[in-house]
């Protein structure tokens, strides 16, 4: 038997911003694809036209591209044979399944109205009997297994408002095999009439998904843990449909929680907790409230990644820091934990800074130019570089950047205090002049030349260099840390660090 391509989805609702765990999501279905030579599309699931966020499905898509796992199909990546990717777009073609699942006895006609949904729950609850639709209660509501078949027909012609419901056995057993959670076993006296279908020609996300998968020969579910209790009602649609077969196979991945472990981290708590939650800014456009994203908080599309990929997986070893090629060959289904992942604010930012360490430095510097052009900064472009090659040791974040070179491109007027009073002595001034004259007869002007006329400096006014090194580099940068200390000097070459240091002896009391 021939093996069947491998086809996965993500299929997010236009309803607002991504949020990071919609983008782990994204990024399992991706490496699970790449890694069976399989495809990834991207679906647009908007059945629920009152909830639709104007925005939302543009930043969906320009999320995916920022963190670089696009899809290889779908809604802003290209049509396929399967196109359209938009539920809304291809409402015509859901009638007709709705239609086979009523003939075949599988769903019913509701008219209730909403008040008589209402009058229903309350009673129920009253009774403290949980209020649901189920195969106990549709018997007392008006649908077309309790009205007669003349009735039914006339509301029909009528364009009565209706819904239609799936017909649930009472008590039946829905059992599915999950990839990352093994044999899952629900039963039907649990779960309700869920609505599949609505007069106005939309299905409801259930019928819709499942048709969807299935008109697009999707092999693998890989969705999150709050899709588990909807699987049996789709395992049941698989059947009812004629569809068992071609069902994909499902993995329900675990929840992403709150660095505490107390509960889902979910889109409101972005920027509460101090940290991120989408991946790029964004601003409700119906309340007007700005969430920050990982991309403008300084984070590296490597970094968001590799971080992610460890908030539910692991590869069995020691390594932690993998590229996307590395990710797409250690990656299975069978190493996603059961279990939520808490997620750790520490370890992004440890993520970050070894990608921002490995990262190239042109690639830095054109983060960095944007950061002086906002200071009203020019510098030479080559220069630029290796300044961010000598200080992207010291950062986190690509938005640190200027703060932690600005004496590159400014000299100092302020110098730390704390190294003053505690370096500064009557000898200071007398190694700085002398240091000021060895600079200015070096012809190659290279950080090894530098540390020799340092020490020189150092050793003709009888003064150790663990007494005066710190209160070098504050003469030179105005701060007490910062990259290595002669190769500073070396970038800013012979003049500016001169020119520095005569300040400093003017400066510095």
């Amino acid at each position: 038997m021939t093996e069947k391509k491998v086809r996965v989805r993500f299929a997010p609702s236009p309803t607002g911003a991504l949020h990071i765990g919609g983008v782990r999501t994204a990024l399992y279905n991706y490496l699970f694809a790449k890694k069976h030579g399989g495809d990834f599309i991207l679906r647009i699931e908007d059945t629920d036209q009152g909830r639709f966020v104007p925005g939302a499905e543009q930043y969906i898509i320009e999320s995916l591209k920022w963190v670089g796992i696009e899809p290889n199909e779908g809604i802003g990546f290209g049509d396929g044979e399967y196109a359209p990717y938009r539920q809304s777009d291809r409402k015509p073609m859901y009638k007709k399944y709705v239609d086979q699942l009523i003939n075949d006895g599988f769903a019913y006609y509701a008219f209730d109205t909403a008040e008589e949904l209402d009058a229903m729950r309350d009673r129920l609850k009253a009774s403290n009997v949980d209020s649901k639709y189920d195969p106990i209660t549709r018997s007392a509501m008006k649908n077309s297994l309790t009205l007669p078949e003349d009735e039914t027909k006339r509301r029909l012609e009528n364009g009565d408002p209706f819904v239609v419901r799936i017909k649930l056995p009472r008590k039946d057993e829905v059992k599915f095999h999950d990839e990352i959670r093994g044999w899952v076993t629900f039963n039907t006296s649990t779960m309700d009439d869920k609505v599949l279908y609505k007069s106005d020609g939309m299905p409801t996300y259930h019928m819709a998904n499942v048709v969807d998968d299935y008109s697009m020969k999707i092999t693998h579910v890989i969705r999150g843990e709050e899709w588990l209790p909807s699987a049996p009602l789709h395992v049941l649609l698989y059947k009812y449909l004629g569809w068992e077969d071609a069902m994909p196979k499902f993995a329900h991945l675990p929840l992403l929680l709150k660095p505490d472990g107390n509960g889902k981290l979910s889109k409101r708590d972005g920027d509460k907790l101090g940290f991120p939650v989408f991946p790029l800014d964004w601003v409700d456009p119906n309340t007007g409230e700005k969430s920050s994203g990982y991309k403008q908080a300084g984070y590296l599309p490597e970094a968001v990644i590799n971080l992610l990929a460890f908030l539910g997986w692991n590869p069995g070893t020691a390594q932690e820091l993998f590229n996307k090629q590395e990710l797409i060959a250690a990656f299975s289904l069978e190493r996603v934990s059961k279990h939520g992942a808490k997620f750790d604010q520490n370890k992004a930012k440890w993520f970050n800074h070894q990608y921002i360490k490995m990262e190239d430095n042109s690639l830095l510097a054109v983060e960095l130019n944007k950061q002086l052009a906002a200071q009203n900064i020019t510098a030479d472009s080559t220069y630029v570089e290796q300044v961010c090659g000598l200080i992207k040791e010291k950062i986190s974040f690509t938005k640190e950047l200027f703060d932690y070179s600005n004496y590159f491109f400014v000299e100092p007027s302020v110098y730390d205090e704390t190294v003053i009073k505690k370096r500064w002595n009557e000898k200071s001034p007398l190694v700085i002049a002398e240091l000021i004259t060895l600079l200015n007869n070096i012809s190659d002007f290279n950080h090894a030349n530098i540390e020799a006329a340092y020490h020189e400096a150092l050793t003709k006014n009888e003064v150790e260099s663990k007494d005066f090194l710190q209160m070098f580099r504050v003469c030179l940068s105005g701060l007490a840390g910062g990259p290595p200390m002669f190769e500073m000097a070396a970038l800013f070459g012979k003049q500016s660090t001169i020119n520095r240091l005569e300040s400093a002896l003017q400066r510095i009391k």
